[in-house]
């Protein structure tokens, strides 16, 4: 029964972090592929995806690294995602 237990555990976190690093991401591109009424816009969703990336670390760490490689793809995309924003933040100073 004991095991049971932790492998129900082990699979109900992979899938909370799933659902997790989807709920983010889809934020994360919700929120940057609105028009940006105001440049302030981006410095918001530059703090949004560092702290997606921030939650992806961890809840990689805490399931030690072992999620099929579903947790680095989300977080190579969500790099990237920071890459494209800082890009855009750059662009703004131009």
């Amino acid at each position: 029964m004991q095991g049971n237990g932790i492998q129900w555990e082990r699979g109900t976190m992979k899938k909370l972090v799933a659902v997790l690093t989807l709920v983010l991401a889809f934020g994360a591109g919700v929120v940057s592929a609105q028009r940006v009424h105001d440049w302030r816009d981006l410095d918001a969703v530059q703090r949004h995806i560092s702290q997606a990336i921030n939650g992806m670390e961890r809840a990689r760490a805490a399931n030690h690294y072992d999620m099929d490689g579903h947790g680095l793809r989300a977080e190579e995309h969500l790099r990237a995602a920071e890459r494209e924003v800082n890009l855009a933040i750059s662009a703004r100073a131009n």
